[in-house]
């Protein structure tokens, strides 16, 4: 930390109302903070050091996969409130990698086509967006996967329903290696048809239980071929598709996402999160990535030796970090003051306030997130 930032962390103090008023002010100056400030991470220029955090919506044609209008405006106010990286909910990069009704996708040039008002409409407002590449491997129903089984490493079932589609997860098929090559060429190709619908670049979903995911863990992952084994071992499919989209787009334009926690078992941990993520880290240094998104629930929670999620993360990576978590913005400017994280993600605090970051300059009350009132209309 410079000299500078240090005294600017002396007068820095936000205060934390009361839960329910979900209002947070500045007694300086909220705009002479590090969260506000712009930042350039890989290939981008960033108007804040915040970012919109990837959440399902579920408002794309639930045949096509195309996104409309309503999409455009949605991320199109977020841009124009100066968040500063936008990651869209996720992406499917093929018709099996679908799990739940309405998701949009990025493998057909209808979508590709459907993004392009997306993405020119946040640019016009100076705004930086990355599409989110997602297969969600066991996590689907035959229905919404292409009336095929869905993927997965082993074909272990997941326990519980389809989200928002109120079926029980069906057994997977296991991949083989030529179904396992394949798809780390559709994440490819769904990054190259990314650049081609005008976004800035990508994340790829690597945490929350998902494909990638999937690999990684010994829960879903018991395969003997090199795909399986130890943690390094399970990482391979990970690393293969991290590879194959920084060669297609580059590194400087590839996100990627990871965690321990578990859509389907949110009761899962890693055994030991500091050799965990060290043993993550390596392999995302081994591929040339340089733009990370570990993901948790919960920001604040001490995993070893006394340090959080994110901590540990900085104790062995020296690239760029995006922190979520359920971040607060006294939080998050004070993870950026030590320099834990380079950009603050924020979740869904703005799905109703579209004018989010304003309202935190201003002093002014936030509208509390209500799943029940929000989710089923884009605002």
């Amino acid at each position: 930390m410079s000299q500078g930032d240090k005294e600017k962390s002396k007068t820095v103090a936000w205060i934390r109302l009361p839960t329910a008023t979900r209002n947070w002010a500045n007694l300086d100056n909220p705009s002479d903070t590090k969260l506000f400030e712009p930042v350039k991470i890989g290939a981008w220029n960033l108007e804040t050091r915040t970012a919109m955090a990837p959440m399902t919506r579920c408002f794309a044609d639930n045949e096509t996969g195309v996104v409309g209008g309503d999409v455009v405006e949605y991320y199109r106010k977020r841009a124009a409130d100066g968040i500063g990286l936008i990651i869209t909910e996720g992406i499917v990069v093929s018709p099996r990698g679908k799990g739940n009704p309405g998701v949009p996708g990025i493998y057909t040039q209808d979508q590709i086509d459907s993004w392009k008002p997306v993405t020119d409409a946040v640019h016009k407002e100076g705004g930086t967006i990355i599409a989110q590449i997602w297969h969600v491997g066991r996590l689907s129903h035959h229905e919404l996967a292409g009336n095929l089984p869905p993927q997965a490493p082993s074909a272990i079932r997941a326990e519980g329903n389809v989200s928002r589609f109120r079926k029980p997860y069906d057994t997977p098929e296991e991949m083989t290696i030529d179904d396992i090559h394949e798809v780390v060429g559709q994440y490819a190709q769904a990054a190259k048809n990314a650049i081609e619908a005008g976004f800035d670049g990508v994340e790829i979903h690597g945490a929350h239980g998902y494909l990638i995911d999937q690999f990684c863990s010994d829960v879903t992952n018991k395969r003997t071929d090199r795909y399986g084994g130890d943690l390094p071992e399970r990482l391979t499919f990970m690393k293969e598709v991290t590879k194959a989209v920084i060669d297609a787009i580059g590194t400087d334009r590839t996100l990627i996402r990871f965690s321990a926690h578990k859509v389907d078992n949110t009761a899962y941990e890693w055994e030991d999160p500091e050799l965990a993520i060290r043993t993550f880290v390596e392999a995302f240094r081994e591929v040339g990535a340089t733009m990370i998104h570990p993901s948790t629930m919960e920001f604040t929670k001490v995993l070893a030796d006394g340090k959080t999620m994110h901590q540990l993360v900085r104790k062995y990576w020296e690239g760029v970090i995006i922190g979520v978590g359920n971040l607060e913005p006294e939080m998050a400017e004070k993870a950026l003051m030590e320099g834990t994280i380079d950009v603050a993600a924020f979740g869904r605090p703005l799905i109703p306030n579209s004018d989010f970051l304003t309202r935190l300059k201003n002093g002014e009350e936030l509208e509390e997130y209500e799943a029940r009132t929000h989710l089923p209309v884009l605002v």
